[in-house]
């Protein structure tokens, strides 16, 4: 089972500079106050798509050879994966064909159109997604582009971390949420070959914290069921992310569904940022003491800001 490395996280920074924004890193007096240390957040809500994902899937995209290419890309997302591969294709003037089920949201079915990929409707279950998917690449010939467990996507979440650390070299610790593991994977690979003492910890809702417990027992347990409101990470790491992870990150902690609701609050309120659910995770991992952060200087990857307006936590 291939994974990445450092060479090819430093060679997806080069193949994404034209297309990926270099994100700023904020910091909140308020914040550091709160969490009795300096912190350093990496907005990647202000990426294109307004999420890191995009980093993963044009370093995917662009990776394909011409012939590959001219086929186009599918997935099964209904996410900002899905955002993310359609908009990349489009930079690459090839087709995208995204299976969405049929109760994502109109307002991220409407997002993944307007980019300019094709979108197939199906049941909101995993294996309907699965099977759909499959008919289509068979139909089309397409390359499957999968959300994390792709070498390619993961090397180019890693830049998230090359950019942090060359702006603030000096961090003690970075945090990311974890999911399906591609950006916390990616994160670990970069950070831990820039500053080999450097701490990698990922942060996870109690109500999906599956890669807590594939961590702590050593064995990779995927997640069955969730209803978590970090939305973003409803997904179980994969073979390949589970390896690295158990590999190169120091620790992952959980923290609550209260605690997300209030820390995603926090940060739209005192650092005036959009910022969704999975993003404040972290934030709670650091403010509920989850972490030994004190006189350490912190990076949190925020990962991303599409928020459905209308359904805010706290209303």
């Amino acid at each position: 089972m291939k994974t990445p490395n450092y060479s090819n996280i430093l060679e997806a920074a080069d193949r994404i500079a034209l297309h990926a924004h270099k994100t700023p890193v904020f910091t909140s007096d308020s914040s550091n106050q709160k969490a009795e240390t300096e912190l350093f957040f990496k907005c990647e809500n202000f990426q294109k798509v307004g999420a890191f994902k995009f980093r993963g899937a044009s370093n995917a995209v662009f990776s394909l050879s011409d012939e590959d290419a001219s086929k186009g890309v599918a997935t099964h997302s209904s996410g900002n994966h899905a955002q993310a591969l359609a908009l990349s294709a489009k930079l690459r003037n090839i087709p995208a064909f995204v299976v969405m089920p049929r109760n994502a949201p109109p307002v991220k079915i409407a997002a993944v159109k307007g980019y300019g990929a094709e979108v197939i409707l199906c049941e909101p279950t995993q294996a309907a997604r699965e099977s759909t998917l499959e008919k289509v690449v068979a139909d089309t010939g397409a390359t499957f582009i999968h959300p994390y467990d792709n070498v390619n996507v993961i090397a180019g979440q890693g830049t998230a971390a090359v950019e942090l650390l060359s702006e603030v070299p000096d961090l003690d610790i970075i945090i990311t949420p974890v999911g399906g593991g591609g950006l916390l994977s990616g994160t670990a690979i970069a950070a831990k070959h820039i500053k080999p003492d450097i701490q990698v910890i990922g942060a996870e809702p109690q109500l999906a914290d599956d890669a807590y417990r594939s961590f702590k027992s050593g064995k990779h347990i995927p997640l069955e069921k969730t209803d978590t409101i970090a939305d973003g990470l409803r997904t179980s790491l994969s073979e390949r992310t589970f390896s690295i992870i158990h590999d190169k990150v120091d620790d992952i902690v959980t923290v609550s569904e209260a605690s997300i609701i209030r820390d995603m609050k926090w940060i739209w309120e005192r650092m005036n940022m959009i910022i969704e659910t999975s993003c404040a995770v972290p934030v709670s991992a650091v403010f509920d003491k989850k972490i030994d952060v004190k006189g350490k200087k912190v990076g949190i990857i925020i990962t991303g800001g599409n928020v459905d307006l209308s359904k805010l936590p706290w209303q």
